[in-house]
Order: C-alpha cells, then structure tokens, then sequence
C-alpha cells in the first residue's frame, strides 16, 4: 500500500488530500498513469513528485510502505 499525497488544486479535483493505493514496486510514471486513468488527473503530468519527502524522477521506483507526494507547480507574484 502506498500513501499519496495531493496538494494545492490537486486535492480540489480528488476532493481529499491524501489516498491509500494499492500497488508497490512500480516506477513514478507509471503510478502517474495509473492514478490519471483512475481520477481522471491529466494535471499530474506537470507536476513535482516526492517519495518519502525526497523529490523523485519518473523512473524512481515506489515500494508498499512509500508516501508519494504530488505537487503542483506555484505561481507567485
């Protein structure tokens, strides 16, 4: 089980901060596509991942126990 976290209006669409996914030892892309198909989030293919607050890369592999989080870019002013 993975923990992912969603923040900013990531958590609007999902209507939740935070989820329990079942999967393990796949890479960031692919949990990507799998919670894009399932939430309907064409948002997260332009946004920052962290694994257990370390930022990640597309190919870094997630494992069961993981907390994945989910960050949008930022706008300032």
């Amino acid at each position: 089980m993975i923990t992912v976290l969603f923040f900013a209006q990531l958590q609007e669409v999902i209507g939740k901060e935070r989820i329990e996914f079942e999967a393990s030892n796949i890479t960031v892309g692919e949990l990507k596509e799998k919670l894009m198909r399932s939430f309907q989030l064409s948002q997260l293919e332009n946004v920052m991942t962290a694994i257990n607050e370390e930022y990640a890369l597309a190919e870094d592999v997630v494992s069961d126990g993981d907390i994945v989080a989910f960050i949008p870019p930022v706008s300032g002013g």
